[in-house]
């Protein structure tokens, strides 16, 4: 399984027309996303303090357009290196390869994420 952090109106949106396309998906040529062991350090880099996110839980085996592992795009956020491999989807996600959803919001004194209780209960 892989992650994808979105704002709770993209995915709205994304069940309204049968498909999820992130906005990197016109800018950069793919979908971002995460391992569970990546997405905290990515959601604390870039989504700090933000209340309107979910996760998507993604089956690779569901997904119909192309998943490749690859080297961060940009600078990595703080705790993942160079060498870490993301899974980048190059089309829209098809709704079928969503497994769940997630509320993903962070901590309300610190702006701090942690993984859903949902992912917690995959690692006992």
């Amino acid at each position: 399984m892989i992650l994808h952090i979105t704002s709770k109106s993209e995915w709205e949106q994304a069940q309204q027309r049968g498909e999820y396309i992130a906005p990197s998906l016109q800018t950069e040529g793919f979908i971002h996303c995460s391992t569970e062991n990546q997405v905290l350090h990515v959601a604390n880099a870039f989504y700090r303090g933000r209340n309107d996110l979910v996760l998507l839980k993604l089956d690779e085996a569901q997904l119909k357009p192309e998943l490749k592992w690859e080297p961060p795009a940009g600078s990595p956020a703080p705790g993942i290196s160079d060498s870490d491999l993301f899974p980048h989807i190059f089309g829209p996600i098809n709704l079928t390869a969503v497994a769940s959803v997630l509320n993903f919001e962070p901590d309300s004194a610190s702006g701090n994420f942690s993984l859903p209780p949902q992912l917690l209960s995959n690692h006992q």
